[in-house]
């Protein structure tokens, strides 16, 4: 049963079209990836999932739920997070109090609880500073716990922005382009999380990336995007011999 259903998706500013009748499933427990050229609508297709965009035509469908006009605080309370392309941290507080911050809308005690600060909105807070702490560990983040954001490399700050999206605790995790501006050993790592994300904490990564080396060898499935349609989608080798993707976007060698 598919976890993410999209269907018929057209998103248009004015006369542009940045989306047209995009249809795609994500099967859960899989690595999706969406590729395309520039401009060939993947950041506004996870604009659409998460909340930031709403379609001018079609449904986004979450299990039985209906995303196609929720906001991103609905999106993300419902089980699906994302990491931007462009990082969406706070540069001058710590990694532990940016982690901690994402946490917020699972502070469900009164303001009573919090004036006082006992019973509930104490054994809640220790619930999520030990979720936030478990993070740091799988992220390998400790080593930077209290080191402002804005200090840290580049490398380390986009795995600060995955981290901070996981905090939410998601069943779908968007990635748009984490890889994008690294070395190749920052791309390794984050390769190396991605797929212990999917493995160890059993999520469903659909992925925006430009690296194809990267794509073909982590992906279950397959979405190519070129101006705003879907023109293929099957496994890593059948989008690989797609004529269609060649022309458009692979190339011949």
């Amino acid at each position: 049963m598919a976890q993410l259903n999209i269907s018929d998706v057209t998103l248009s500013f004015g006369g542009l079209k940045a989306l047209s009748h995009v249809d795609m499933t994500i099967e859960p427990g899989l690595i999706t990836s969406i590729i395309g050229p520039n401009g060939a609508g993947k950041t506004s297709m996870l604009n659409c999932i998460s909340g930031f965009y709403h379609p001018t035509k079609g449904k986004i469908i979450y299990k039985d739920k209906d995303l196609s006009h929720a906001s991103p605080h609905q999106v993300s309370t419902m089980g699906i997070a994302r990491a931007f392309q462009n990082l969406e941290l706070f540069s001058g507080l710590s990694v532990l109090d940016n982690l901690l911050l994402a946490r917020h809308q699972n502070l469900t005690y009164s303001l009573f609880h919090a004036a006082v600060f006992f019973g509930k909105a104490s054994r809640v807070e220790a619930e999520n500073r030990k979720f936030v702490e478990d993070i740091i560990d799988f992220m390998e983040l400790e080593p930077y716990r209290k080191n402002q954001v804005g200090n840290l490399s580049y490398g380390i700050q986009k795995k600060v922005e995955v981290a901070r999206a996981l905090t939410l605790d998601p069943e779908i995790l968007l990635l748009d382009e984490p890889m994008a501006g690294m070395n190749i050993q920052e791309k390794e790592d984050i390769v190396r999380f991605v797929m212990d994300i999917q493995k160890e904490r059993n999520v469903t990564v659909v992925l925006v990336e430009h690296d194809l080396g990267v794509v073909m060898d982590i992906s279950d499935r397959i979405y190519v995007l070129d101006f705003g349609q879907v023109i293929g989608s099957g496994t890593p080798d059948e989008v690989a011999n797609n004529s269609k993707v060649i022309d458009a976007y692979i190339g011949e060698d």
